[in-house]
């Protein structure tokens, strides 16, 4: 808020100027043209918003009529709020900013500050959180941290209210940092604090940290609530531990929908389909009501062990038996189901009649399936729909390639990398998250900053090395060059997810399963290395990619070929 020097009329505007004066000037500026200037338009609404609490609302119709409104005019809209009887809602205007093309400055962080204050002295607690919930709900949490460290007191609301918000947009570590940091300041620790830490646990798999949560949970005799009972659920569901999920998920007093839909979502994700869909029908006859989401679950189930007769029942029940009338979601889970069959006709025919428009997800389904029951036209159309819907979504661009390079149709490999290029799209980078003793690990393709990395690469030309002598063959395919075999398997060494299991190779003990969280679907050279030294090494191995959990043991996978 740089000084600007004020328009003539609009000068005329002070604490003592009447509403009726008010429009006056209003009607001279808008009829000579002077508020078709998005700027003399921030210096109007600060000047009638600060002439009179009275006008507030006046000034907000004026706002309302900018096109494009000035982060000027809305932190003037913050500052007048502030100070008003009504400081939270400051906010509004604050995500209206965030919401745009423009940037909070350090006005309006003051002039926030200054509504938390406000907010504050009438009801703290609440008025807090929603100081720093709001900021963090927005997607700000860097802004949210900014205000929370300048609250003279923070009370266990604020330090909850900052934890969630690191949790929601998924900066887990800086969540479980927080958590440390308020037990230090020994801060009280409740059920409310012990769902986000749960929660950021669950994001990171990191499974020793969800465990000693957990103790301190039973410790500290903190109350397991209905959600912190459903999250622990989920953490060690997500984590690949359903024995512990399940003694969490029996052990409660108390379970609602929500508890038994992420028990079995657990299920369903860890490739258990048949105990998925047994949980399932345990719940019926226990009186509790199924919910959409727990049918995004119970079709999953059915999927993941190719049962598609009963899969489509299970649908067709939602509407008929229980009168859920099925989303977009359901749909996607249908398609899929059908798709990894090799019913692939049928999954696009479903796709045609959908009753929504579908989205990439639904599409990346029939792509997969068509790779993998080597339909190179279904495949074509599947990437072109899933690129309409998303231009820029680089795993279509991949997949696309891969079908190509397989059928060694170079010219047209070209052309697909030659369109990522054009339109500015990268494919996504590798990374393996895993933890050892307590401390996250993470492993990016091609990064050699791991402390460890010389350790780590010289371990896995051992690896290679007793691989090799057990017949393994490098499956090229997911490399998009067309090159030779020997630099394609030097350029599938640097998978982050190798890297992770050479490291957990070396680091853990030998009866502890190696865990690993990736961001990427498992490729397929990276699924058969994993099942070939989970029998080699006898390791368990477990990888939770972005759709699923692949249990690697003795030399098979729990995808049952499917990935």
């Amino acid at each position: 808020m740089s000084r600007i020097v004020k328009h003539p009329v609009i000068a005329l505007l002070d604490s003592g100027t009447p509403f009726k004066e008010v429009r006056q000037i209003h009607a001279k500026l808008v009829v000579d043209g002077t508020l078709n200037d998005d700027h003399l338009v921030g210096q109007f609404v600060k000047a009638v918003a600060l002439s009179d609490q009275k006008h507030l609302d006046y000034a907000n119709q004026i706002l309302d009529r900018s096109d494009k409104p000035t982060l000027f005019a809305l932190n003037s809209m913050i500052r007048a709020h502030c100070k008003s009887p009504v400081p939270e809602k400051s906010f509004d205007f604050y995500r209206k900013i965030l919401h745009s093309d423009l940037k909070p400055d350090n006005y309006t962080v003051n002039f926030l500050v200054q509504a938390c204050t406000g907010m504050g002295m009438r009801e703290t607690g609440l008025q807090v959180h929603a100081m720093v919930t709001a900021c963090a709900r927005c997607g700000d949490v860097g802004f949210a941290r900014k205000l929370f460290e300048e609250m003279p007191e923070k009370d266990p609301i604020a330090w909850n209210a900052m934890i969630s918000g690191y949790a929601q947009v998924g900066e887990s570590r800086e969540a479980l940092d927080l958590f440390h940091l308020m037990q230090l300041e020994g801060v009280k620790v409740n059920a409310v604090s012990m769902i986000s830490v749960m929660s950021a646990c669950t994001q990171l798999g990191a499974l020793d940290q969800g465990r000693w949560g957990h103790s301190y949970i039973e410790r500290n005799k903190i109350k397991i609530t209905v959600r912190l009972g459903t999250t622990l659920v989920d953490l060690y569901a997500k984590c690949g531990d359903m024995n512990r999920a399940m003694e969490v998920f029996w052990g409660l007093e108390e379970k609602n929908v929500y508890t038994w839909s992420s028990a079995l979502n657990g299920f369903a994700m860890n490739g258990f389909g048949e105990k998925c869909l047994e949980l399932f029908s345990l719940m019926k006859r226990d009186g509790v009501t199924p919910n959409a989401v727990t049918f995004v679950s119970v079709l999953r189930g059915c999927s993941v062990v190719g049962l598609v007769d009963e899969g489509q029942r299970h649908f067709d029940s939602m509407r008929d038996e229980f009168g859920i009338e099925p989303q977009l979601d359901h749909y996607g889970c249908l398609v899929d189901l059908y798709a990894r069959a090799g019913h692939l006709e049928e999954a696009v025919g479903i796709i045609q009649r959908m009753p929504m428009k579908p989205h990439a997800a639904v599409w990346s389904s029939v792509l997969h399936a068509s790779r993998m029951y080597k339909n190179l036209e279904l495949g074509v159309l599947a990437s072109k729909k899933m690129l309409e819907l998303e231009t820029t979504n680089h795993g279509a661009y991949v997949m696309l390639s891969n079908i190509y390079a397989e059928s060694d149709n170079w010219e047209n490999v070209s052309h697909v990398r030659q369109s990522m290029k054009s339109r500015g799209v990268r494919k996504e980078p590798g990374c393996s998250v895993m933890e050892v003793n307590g401390e996250v690990h993470e492993f990016f393709v091609g990064d050699k900053s791991h402390p460890r990395y010389t350790e780590i690469e010289s371990f896995w030309k051992e690896i290679s090395r007793r691989l090799r002598l057990a017949g393994y063959k490098a499956d090229t395919s997911p490399v998009m060059f067309d090159i030779d075999e020997e630099e394609k398997e030097d350029a599938l060494c640097l998978h982050s997810e190798k890297a992770a299991i050479a490291f957990g190779i070396m680091s853990l003990k030998e009866d502890v399963p190696i865990r690993i969280v990736k961001n990427l679907r498992v490729c397929g050279d990276c699924h058969q290395v994993s099942m070939m030294i989970s029998k080699i090494f006898d390791r368990e191995i477990i990888v939770r990619d972005r759709n699923r959990f692949h249990h690697f043991k003795d030399g098979r996978c729990s995808c049952n070929g499917f990935w």
